[in-house]
C-alpha cells in the first residue's frame, strides 16, 4: 500500500455490520478514517434505524459496486400492528390506526400476495427524487410526496416468530429498488389492520453475509492496537469477491496487454466462450479489467490497477 498525500492505496470490500442509530454515510466516513483510504463507497444504503451487512468497497473495488448493488438482498424485520407512520417505521408518527391484531393463519394466507413481482409505492421518507429534490427532504418540509408505484421481485417471504399478538417477525430476499418498510405498511393494509417496522436488519447482499461482517466497535480496536495494519488488511476481502455472479475468463499476457491498452481482443478457437455479456476478466490468476463480449470480441469496460504477477 502506497501512501499518497489523500490517503493510502487500499483496494477490497470490508464488510461492515453497520449498527443501529449511524447513517451508512457516517458508517463508511468512519471505516475510511481507519484505514486512511483514499478512495471508498459502499453497496445500498442502510436507514439508522436498521442494522446489519453494508459493503464497503475501496480503491479499485469502487469499480464493482454496481454488481453488489444489483445483487440480491436477506432481510429480518419485525412489524408492529396497530399503527402506521408516515415514515413506515419506528421514527415517524402516527398517520392511522387499528384495533384488529391479524392471526398467524390470516399472515401466512397473505403472504403469497408478497412474493414474486410486487407492486409497492415507496415510503415519503426516501431517498427517490422528485423534481431534483429528495423525498424525504419535501415529506420533512410538510410538502405533498406523490410517489410512482414501482414493480419490485420479492423471491422470499416468511413469517419466523410471532412475539406478541401486535407483531410479527419476517424473513425476506428481495431484489434491487425494494423497500421492506412499504412491504410493512401494505401487509397491514391487506390484513385489515396496520402496521410499521420496528426493527429491521440486513443479513446479505449479494455474495456478502453476516458471516463476513465485523462491527464498528472491533474495526476501531483493530485500528488502534499494535498489530493494526495486518489486522485491518485481515478484515478486507478481494475486489473480485463482488464479481462471483458473472463469468470469468482468463487471457494470456499478450491478450491482457491489448485489455489493458483499451483494444478488444478477438476470441477463437474450440474454446471460445459461447457467452454474450459481461465477465471478469483474469491473466495469471489476478482480475486485470470488467469485460464485455459481444459477437466474439471481448472489449473491456472498466480496467483494474491491482498488483499483478
Amino acid at each position: 500500500m502506497s501512501r499518497r498525500k489523500k490517503g493510502l492505496d487500499i483496494s477490497g470490500w470490508l464488510v461492515l455490520d453497520k449498527p443501529i442509530g449511524v447513517t451508512s454515510t457516517h458508517a463508511v466516513s468512519k471505516a475510511r478514517w481507519i484505514y486512511q483510504a483514499k478512495k471508498a463507497g459502499h453497496a445500498g444504503t442502510l436507514d439508522p434505524l436498521a442494522s446489519g451487512v453494508l459493503p464497503i468497497a475501496f480503491g479499485e473495488a469502487t469499480k464493482t459496486v454496481p454488481f453488489v448493488m444489483d445483487g440480491q438482498k436477506t432481510y429480518r424485520f419485525e412489524v408492529l400492528w396497530g399503527v402506521e407512520t408516515d415514515s413506515d417505521d419506528a421514527e415517524g408518527q402516527p398517520i392511522a390506526t387499528s384495533e384488529h391484531r391479524p392471526t398467524r393463519e390470516a399472515i401466512l394466507d397473505v403472504l403469497p400476495a408478497f412474493r414474486g413481482s410486487v407492486t409497492q409505492i415507496p415510503p415519503k421518507f426516501s431517498a427517490l427524487k422528485i423534481g431534483g429534490e429528495r423525498a424525504y427532504d419535501l415529506a420533512r418540509d410538510g410538502e405533498e410526496v406523490n410517489l410512482e408505484p414501482r414493480i419490485v421481485e420479492v423471491e422470499r417471504m416468511e413469517l419466523v416468530d410471532m412475539p406478541a399478538p401486535d407483531r410479527a417477525v419476517f424473513e425476506t430476499d428481495c431484489g434491487k429498488g425494494t423497500y421492506v418498510r412499504a412491504i410493512a405498511r401494505d401487509m397491514g393494509r391487506a390484513l385489515g389492520t396496520r402496521g410499521h417496522i420496528v426493527a429491521l436488519r440486513r443479513t446479505a447482499v449479494g455474495g456478502f453475509t453476516e458471516d463476513d461482517a465485523i462491527s464498528l466497535d472491533e474495526l476501531e480496536r483493530f485500528g488502534q492496537g499494535a498489530g493494526r495494519e495486518q489486522d485491518l488488511a485481515n478484515c478486507l476481502l478481494p475486489v473480485e469477491t463482488a464479481l462471483d455472479d458473472i463469468p470469468a475468463l482468463a487471457v494470456s499476457r499478450a491478450e491482457a496487454a491489448r485489455l489493458l491498452n483499451g483494444q478488444p481482443v478477438l476470441l477463437r478457437g474450440r474454446d471460445a466462450p459461447m457467452h454474450r455479456g459481461p465477465v471478469s476478466v483474469t491473466t495469471d490468476g489476478a482480475l486485470i479489467a470488467l469485460g464485455e463480449i459481444d459477437r466474439g470480441e471481448l472489449h473491456p469496460r472498466r480496467i483494474f490497477h491491482l498488483d499483478r504477477p
